[in-house]
């Protein structure tokens, strides 16, 4: 608290830092990849080698959905078409398989809810109660479903998401375009305000924006990789900060 409390503004990502979606994130992205990896080495005679946590964190996590499809392929070597936005879910394409992934943890969000993590969310009101402005800024497209149904949207001043993001086409993470939006949004410059992170992407798109203080957030134990991507900290809690 004392190292965050020194600035005016402090921009959370979402999943995975303030909820505990990321791990519905991980399934909805492992089934998607696994149904089609699977049917891809069935076809061909291969192995099938399933989508891991591992190439999660490099590849996918914080990213633009289509632009996670695109990175995870290309670690792969694999490549498919593009598609469009409107592909149904069961093409295979960039844009089929990122509307399947879609679908996958909407029914996740639906079935199994959000929790909201109670040292963030005490994070976030000491923070509003010493007079800093927060903002949630994320590549998901469902950010303001994600808030309400942990019954955190109010803790915000300003959201910019995946919806934010497209419509006013800025360059997701690790470009530090949705972070510097919030920060103009709440009418702060970068080395005024910190950003707090658990994905790599994430941590490296605040370090590239100049940001005053870079918090990366260990949910799944690559403390090394955050610090490395350009975390000042990293913690495995953030009620830790309030110490």
């Amino acid at each position: 608290m004392k190292q965050l409390d020194a600035f005016a503004a402090v921009l959370f990502d979402l999943d995975g830092v303030l909820t505990s979606t990321a791990a519905q994130h991980f399934s909805a992205w492992k089934q998607m990849f696994d149904d089609f990896l699977r049917r891809r080495a069935d076809e061909r005679g291969e192995a099938f080698v399933p989508f891991t946590q591992e190439d999660y964190n490099e590849h996918v996590d914080g990213l633009p959905r289509y632009d996670g499809v695109r990175n995870f392929l290309a670690a792969r070597t694999i490549r498919l078409p593009e598609g469009g936005p409107e592909d149904p879910p069961y093409r295979d394409t960039v844009h089929g398989l990122g509307n399947r992934k879609n679908d996958l943890v909407n029914e996740l969000i639906r079935t199994q809810g959000v929790t909201a993590y109670e040292g963030s969310v005490a994070l976030v009101h000491a923070l509003r109660e010493s007079g800093v402005r927060t903002a949630v800024v994320t590549s998901s497209r469902n950010g303001a479903t994600i808030l309400q149904a942990a019954g955190i949207d109010e803790l915000f001043e300003a959201r910019v998401d995946g919806n934010v993001a497209a419509e006013l086409g800025l360059a997701g993470k690790p470009a530090p375009d949705t972070f510097l939006e919030a920060a103009r949004r709440l009418q702060v410059e970068p080395g005024q305000a910190a950003v707090v992170e658990d994905a790599l992407s994430g941590v490296q798109a605040g370090r590239n924006g100049g940001f005053g203080l870079v918090v990366g957030v260990d949910r799944v134990g690559q403390a090394d990789a955050l610090y490395h991507h350009g975390a000042d900290v990293v913690v495995t809690d953030l009620g830790a900060l309030l110490d």
